[in-house]
């Protein structure tokens, strides 16, 4: 029904668009292409993919490039010089950049603010070719300096930089294009065509959207600044330190593909002066932001406090990652919980928004599972992403280290706390530190309710006999409700734990791990203190950045000023 509705809708536009030939508002007709996601490749040793990664490689090895700011047309380098190092050698430095001062983000501001209304003019067709054209850069020409970028400034090794920095990337960029395109499509009822005509535009937002993107994937700094690009709006994009070089190509490869000066401004800056400026200009419309949930909750009282300066109720769109878990019923398959909590848990350190970093488990499989997560864990290796062979590598930088490790020590000097597996970490020449797995006895302890965003897994072993009692704790223990996954194989509690589990996760999961959402099939998000849930790579997620314009346009003139029932 759902479908002959929309067919009707669509039916009924291109009727309107052919009769009224009168009509100011043109239909729509975007470019079509199909909705499908870009094939991961394999880098089996020897294929093309991996030989021309492996030059890309040692060629950004041997060089730190440059980075400047970019507003507007103009490159620019203040005497706030930085620069970004590989985390697993922090001694080699990949890229030279600079902060901007609080002059020239107003300076960017001024120029976002003339570019949106220039750019919101031209014809969503024409900015849906742009965003295809870097789409087609990113899978082809630029693939490998994407990934390589990635690998050496965020270590990530091979097979997470290509998911990430490769697939995810261009596929933020063509199916947020193809989500826009099929909302285009949508015009509303005009029941008398011939006396009137409704229809919908999109505009972009008057002003301009701050962007502030992460470390943990490059994808996320495509989107958070492009997505709201492709809707008619003006960035200010302040990229994460730590993703410096990963997010300068993304913007090299957009400007390459036809993205006007102006558009997106590339601008990093140190946080709270960034914050402290975005949030006092009148012109703020957006902020579309990934991070911590601190810088979040300040910002947002930023906002709070200026409103009566600006313009518009400026958006807030925020992301901010979560206490995630793995319930695992007495009836799971023990060899996928243990292979989808090793991969969930320490794949890219578990530094991603989505890893498990809590499970709880009943006490009837503790032997298998405990004996599965330890074979696993005491074969992974860690160590620099150029070695193919390496399972992760490094944590991003010392603050990240530092904090992880203090979770470590923590667990080693608690009675009610037991590492048996990893708890080792040393930042001599990269920052790692081992995956590390800790039983705790009390399901309440910081361990199983603060979010670590690293390689540290708390386990909770409940009795089976206590089985409802412990799935009231997935909700209680924490404020976050981002993603969730369990494990059984019987049908029945499953289905309850749908049911009861429904406020626990905005991506949740049967028989699979906590990480790993497809851009298109598994749109992403969370509530609570997990984020604003907008859902990035899904339908809804481009019309956030939009301020739709609803138009009339009547032909029959208006003759007279009442009604029929006053004549009687």
């Amino acid at each position: 029904m759902l479908s002959l509705c929309r067919q009707v809708l669509t039916a009924n536009s291109q009727k309107i668009g052919k009769r009224c030939l009168g009509s100011i508002v043109p239909v729509p007709n975007p470019t079509e292409f199909p909705l499908e996601n870009e094939p991961i490749l394999s880098y089996k040793k020897g294929s093309p993919e991996r030989v021309e990664l492996e030059k890309t490689l040692d060629n950004m090895s041997n060089n730190c490039e440059e980075v400047p700011l970019i507003i507007g047309e103009e490159e620019i380098k203040t005497t706030l010089c930085r620069y970004q190092v590989m985390p697993h050698n922090h001694k080699v430095k990949i890229a030279k950049y600079y902060w901007a001062t609080p002059d020239l983000v107003k300076k960017a501001i001024d120029v976002a603010v003339k570019a949106q209304r220039e750019w919101d003019k031209y014809p969503f067709e024409d900015r849906l070719n742009i965003w295809l054209r870097a789409a087609d850069l990113m899978a082809n020409k630029y693939r490998q300096e994407l990934n390589a970028a990635t690998m050496l400034g965020q270590s990530k090794t091979v097979i997470q930089a290509e998911i990430d920095s490769a697939a995810e990337l261009i596929d933020f960029f063509r199916m947020h294009g193809y989500f826009a395109k099929e909302a285009l499509k949508y015009q509303p009822l005009s029941p008398n065509s011939k006396e009137t005509l409704n229809s919908l535009r999109f505009r972009g937002m008057d002003g301009f959207v701050a962007a502030i993107s992460p470390f943990n994937f490059t994808a996320i700094g495509g989107n958070l600044s492009y997505t709201p690009a492709l809707m008619g709006n003006a960035v200010l994009w302040k990229p994460s330190d730590t993703a410096l070089l990963s997010n300068w190509w993304i913007f090299k490869i957009c400007r390459e593909a036809g993205v006007p000066p102006g558009v997106v401004n590339f601008v990093p800056c140190e946080g709270p002066v960034f914050g402290d400026t975005i949030t006092a200009s009148p012109y703020l419309s957006a902020i579309n932001f990934t991070g911590s949930v601190p810088t979040f909750n300040h910002l947002w009282a930023q906002v709070g406090q200026n409103l009566q300066k600006y313009k518009n109720y400026p958006k807030l769109i925020g992301e901010c990652g979560g206490k995630n878990y793995h319930f695992v019923h007495a009836s799971a398959d023990v060899k996928s919980v243990v292979n989808g909590t090793i991969r969930s848990s320490f794949e890219f350190n578990g530094q991603k928004c989505s890893a498990c970093s809590r499970m709880y488990v009943p006490e009837s499989l503790w032997s298998k599972i405990k004996e599965g997560l330890l074979s696993i864990r005491d074969t992974l290796k860690i160590g620099d992403v150029r070695d193919f062979t390496m399972f992760t590598g490094a944590v991003i930088d010392a603050t990240a280290f530092k904090r992880i490790s203090g979770y470590i020590e923590y667990a080693k000097k608690s009675s009610n706390l037991e590492i048996i597996g990893g708890g080792k970490y040393d930042d001599s020449h990269g920052y790692f530190i081992d995956p590390t797995i800790v039983v705790v006895n009390n399901p309440k302890d910081k361990m199983m309710t603060e979010e670590i965003f690293g390689p540290v897994l708390s386990i909770y072993v409940y009795k089976d006999s206590e089985l409802d009692a412990t799935m009231k704790l997935v909700e209680s223990s924490t404020p976050y409700a981002l993603t969730g996954s369990i494990f059984a194989q019987d049908e029945n509690w499953a289905r309850r734990a749908l049911e009861e589990f429904k406020y626990t996760a905005g991506n949740f999961y049967v028989n699979d791990k906590s990480t790993g959402s497809v851009v298109g099939q598994q749109p992403f998000g969370g509530s609570r203190m997990s984020g604003t849930n907008d859902k990035a790579g899904g339908p809804h997620y481009v019309l956030r950045w939009t301020s739709p314009q609803s138009i009339k346009e009547t032909f029959v003139p208006l003759r007279e000023y009442n009604y029929e029932y006053m004549k009687s």
